[in-house]
């Protein structure tokens, strides 16, 4: 490594280090507001905290490695051209491209690191992630005691404390509301004068012992006509109330239950649920083309099977006894039809069995007599087939189809009765074509938006890795440019551009989903906007050029100004 190589490498990695750290920070600050509200009052532990922000912090990263690589190139850059240190390169004859290999380099690893994450560890942090956030969201808040409030924590009543002691033991005036029993009509109420509350088996109950008080119990109105209105009041000297604490506890649950969502599959799994989703419209599609048929038998039949049927091996075994069955009673029914006919057939070729020479065909010659009568029945099932089509041919609605004149004269000649039953059947038929055509439009537009979302942040997994080489092209060149190194002029700098990526990384999306664009093109329009942008920076840093050349607009604003004074000089020579 030489030694050009040595001093980009040292004056990067430390901006690059305390960017990337203060980038991953803000974003998750700005992402815990969004969860602060299933957080808090939940008690969680210190440690439940930090694995919850251990897991979020990793889905930043490849929103965190762009914004540090384009500060920390802004940065660095900068701080060589406002030392002059960018000049005497230039000038001894090395190209700007060759300053800034190294964060080439850097950059073309952060690609790397942000794809190898996307596509390996984002997944898995974001389903422990999902679980754990479920988990935290079905925890009830802790419990908590306050005199004068009436406290619902726990199911199906309802806790008011008069008072209170300092060390949360002694309590006085109780009231309990028990709605256990509502569902039945039995209301009850339990008032004490003073009392303790106390946590048992290792806080896992809660225990209120209560002394001298009342309960009341208020039942279902009964007797006849409702007129009896039972009621009972209890009086006790001691009363304990148990309360379980496991709907307080955190209960966690399999992350298997959260695996299909999008965040947390993989590029090959994303590319799965897509094939997945293009299966499943066409065999909606497949459903719909076939429902016609039941009405249009003229149309082809879609026989492609999409999937394979999938079946257990109790229905194997289930199929294979259906299928004994039906071929036993296909046999018998064979036979039957063969021994009619050899019934029905003349008296000169029957012989009884009696009567065959030797070594003639007897009825318990069991492979030629079969073959015998399947060729029978086979042979009487084609000559009813031939029967049943001339007499369709011979009807009248075939011999008279050159002189149909139309659908209304084929009705209008059916009996009332049953011209009514057609038109119903009919209405039936269209409405049945309409409801399932209706049903398989409203569902299509969901499924294509889940596939176009798919193929989205597939292709985003590859964006957000470009990006990052693309960002070292336009931070390097803008802190040639601009000459200031620091935190002032690179950081707002690298926010503009940053802010212009998220933007159209956010229209973008909005585009996929509403069907505008393609979700491919879509995953990498940012990049093939910004793209040509950072060509133009790094051309205008290595020809020495500005980037917004300003005196361009003086000069035609200057000629503009004294075009107008030249006009209105003329105008006041031709009024004298």
């Amino acid at each position: 490594m030489k030694q050009l190589d040595k001093l980009m490498a040292k004056s990067f990695v430390g901006p690059f280090v305390v960017t990337f750290a203060i980038a991953l920070f803000v974003l998750l600050m700005q992402i815990l507001w969004l969860y602060l509200d299933d957080i808090a009052g939940k008690g969680l532990s210190f440690f439940l905290i930090m694995e919850l922000l251990a897991y979020k912090c990793v889905g930043l990263v490849p929103l965190a490695l762009p914004l540090a690589l384009l500060i920390s190139s802004v940065m660095v850059l900068g701080n060589l051209a406002e030392h002059y240190e960018l000049s005497s390169f230039k000038s001894s004859g090395v190209s700007l491209l060759r300053v800034i290999r190294m964060m080439i380099i850097f950059g073309a690893t952060g690609a790397l690191v942000s794809y190898l994450c996307s596509d390996y560890v984002i997944p898995a942090a974001n389903l422990q992630f999902g679980a754990r956030m479920y988990d935290i969201q079905q925890k009830k808040p802790t419990l908590n005691m306050e005199p004068g409030v009436f406290n619902e924590d726990f199911n199906q009543f309802t806790i008011r404390l008069g008072g209170r002691s300092d060390d949360g033991r002694e309590i006085s005036d109780v009231l309990i509301y028990d709605h256990t029993k509502a569902n039945v009509g039995e209301l009850s109420q339990i008032t004490a004068t003073e009392g303790e509350m106390y946590t048992a088996d290792g806080g896992a109950a809660f225990v209120m012992q209560l002394y001298d008080g009342h309960q009341y119990v208020e039942q279902r109105p009964g007797g006849r006509n409702g007129q009896s209105l039972p009621f009972m009041r209890t009086s006790f000297a001691t009363y304990t109330k148990v309360f379980d604490l496991s709907e307080f506890l955190l209960e966690r649950h399999a992350a298997s239950l959260f695996s299909t969502n999008r965040s947390m599959l993989s590029t090959w799994q994303l590319q799965q649920g897509v094939d997945s989703i293009d299966l499943d419209i066409a065999v909606r599609k497949q459903g719909l083309s076939n429902h016609l048929i039941a009405y249009l038998p003229s149309l082809p039949r879609d026989t492609v099977q999409y999937r394979p049927p999938v079946r257990s091996r109790a229905y194997d075994i289930d199929f294979v006894a259906q299928d004994s069955l039906q071929r036993a009673t296909t046999e018998a029914t064979l036979a039957a039809q063969a021994a009619d006919s050899i019934a029905n057939a003349t008296v000169a070729t029957y012989r009884p069995a009696e009567a065959a020479p030797p070594g003639g065909d007897r009825p318990d010659n069991g492979g030629a007599t079969e073959q015998k009568r399947r060729k029978e029945a086979k042979t009487l099932a084609q000559t009813r087939q031939n029967n049943r089509l001339q007499s369709a041919q011979e009807h009248a609605l075939v011999t008279g189809a050159s002189d149909w004149k139309g659908i209304e004269s084929l009705v209008d000649s059916l009996p009332s009765d049953d011209r009514e039953r057609v038109y119903n059947r009919a209405r039936s038929s269209i409405r049945s074509v309409t409801g399932q055509a209706q049903s398989t439009i409203r569902l299509l537009p969901g499924i294509q938006e889940s596939r176009v979302k798919h193929i989205y942040d597939m292709h985003m997994k590859y964006s957000m890795a470009v990006v990052c080489i693309i960002f070292v092209f336009i931070g390097a060149p803008m802190g040639a440019i601009v000459r200031k190194g620091g935190f002032g002029y690179p950081i707002l700098v690298s926010i503009v551009f940053f802010v212009i990526f998220i933007i159209l990384t956010i229209f973008c999306r909005k585009l996929a989903e509403s069907f505008v664009v393609n979700g491919v093109f879509a995953g990498w329009l940012p990049c093939i906007i910004l793209f040509p942008v950072s060509l133009w920076i790094t051309y205008s840093a290595m020809n020495d050029a500005k980037l917004l050349d300003l005196d361009l607009a003086k000069d035609a604003f200057r000629r503009a100004r004294d075009h107008k004074q030249v006009v209105a000089l003329r105008r006041m020579i031709a009024k004298s």
